[in-house]
């Protein structure tokens, strides 16, 4: 029986990569130019998204919708980001946070959609929560300097990365389970 996450699980340890990566990067130099973070969140954003799509693309016949969702989202944000890097912090800040917010959303609907799949779909819950706490966090810190806006990020890739791995590792341990009986 093929499940629709765990033959992709590489897809999954990608996106943990890719945020891993980013929260690195905007943790070690936290007073990086505000061009700077908006490339490498631009990047971010693209790559999840250009990821995301082509394991929903390897769906099949049935793609999952809130996969399509969150990538458009990601791919919009992410080009914005990147072909307007003069945007002001406000409103990058804020970009970031519905970008987070939404993404949270569906992630927390996907952990319950996905949870005959996922050995501990909890996770999943945990990254969503994440998102939404980060989401939130630019609407009641308004005054948010691109300092803060480049730790908040940061930290919350490293613990989104580290969740994603988790899942990524226990998909496959479930793939190899489902093909190698």
């Amino acid at each position: 029986m093929e499940t629709f996450l765990s033959p992709r699980w590489s897809f999954v340890l990608l996106r943990a990569l890719a945020s891993v990566a980013f929260g690195v990067v905007a943790l070690a130099m936290p007073r990086v130019t505000l061009s700077l973070l908006a490339f490498l969140f631009g990047a971010y954003a693209l790559a999840d998204g250009v990821i995301t799509l082509v394991a929903a693309a390897r769906r099949g016949r049935t793609p999952h919708r809130w996969l399509l969702v969150v990538d458009g989202l990601a791919l919009c944000v992410g080009a914005a980001t990147l072909f307007w890097p003069e945007l002001t912090l406000t409103t990058l800040v804020l970009l970031v946070g519905v970008r987070f917010l939404i993404a949270g959303a569906f992630q927390i609907a996907a952990s319950y959609a996905l949870s005959p799949e996922l050995d501990a779909p909890g996770a999943y819950r945990v990254g969503g929560l994440a998102s939404i706490v980060v989401g939130v966090t630019p609407y009641l810190a308004s005054g948010a300097s691109a300092r803060m806006l480049s730790i908040l990020l940061g930290a919350y890739a490293l613990v989104f990365g580290v969740v994603m791995a988790t899942i990524a590792f226990d998909l496959r341990r479930t793939w190899r389970i489902l093909t190698h009986p």
